[in-house]
């Protein structure tokens, strides 16, 4: 029997409906940068952009529930899924969160029937989710106001 030990889960159940993908993501180490597959949960929302043909950086997308993919606090490796995947950060509060979506919107869990796989996306590369990417600010980021913007005229 799974569980589910995540404090306010009492909306939820082993059986609720979830998506989980496989998606291409980059790391930056010692100014390289390395391709790694990630396993994450797909949101309705975000699954319902992705049916709509923009690309994505998700070579697959397997419906499922939450028991297959979540013992306790611990994350299991999806059926189909290569061992050398990584789960993405915080994995199992984000397929709870997920599964949520998918409750307030069922018309989604047609999209992928459960226990299927979907691999027909707009797979692309071009915009890489670097993962571990850092957004420096500098000066040169700050907006020039003019010289009246503060003050009362």
């Amino acid at each position: 029997m799974t569980t589910i030990s995540q404090q306010n889960t009492a909306d939820l159940s082993a059986d609720d409906y979830v998506v989980v993908g496989l998606a291409t993501c980059f790391i930056k180490e010692d100014g390289e940068v390395h391709q790694i597959d990630v396993i994450e949960p797909i949101p309705s929302a975000a699954l319902e952009a992705i049916f709509k043909g923009i690309p994505t950086s998700y070579k697959l997308a397997y419906a499922t529930n939450i028991g297959a993919v979540v013992n306790g606090d611990e994350p299991i490796l999806p059926a189909g899924f290569p061992d050398s995947a990584q789960f993405g950060d915080e994995f199992v509060l984000r397929v709870l969160s997920s599964a949520r979506t998918y409750k307030r919107r069922e018309s989604s869990q047609a999209l992928i029937p459960l226990g299927t796989t979907y691999t027909d996306f707009q797979y692309s590369l071009e915009r890489k989710r670097v993962l571990n990417a850092s957004r420096v600010v500098t000066k040169d980021d700050n907006v020039k106001q003019h010289s009246h913007t503060h003050k009362v005229l």
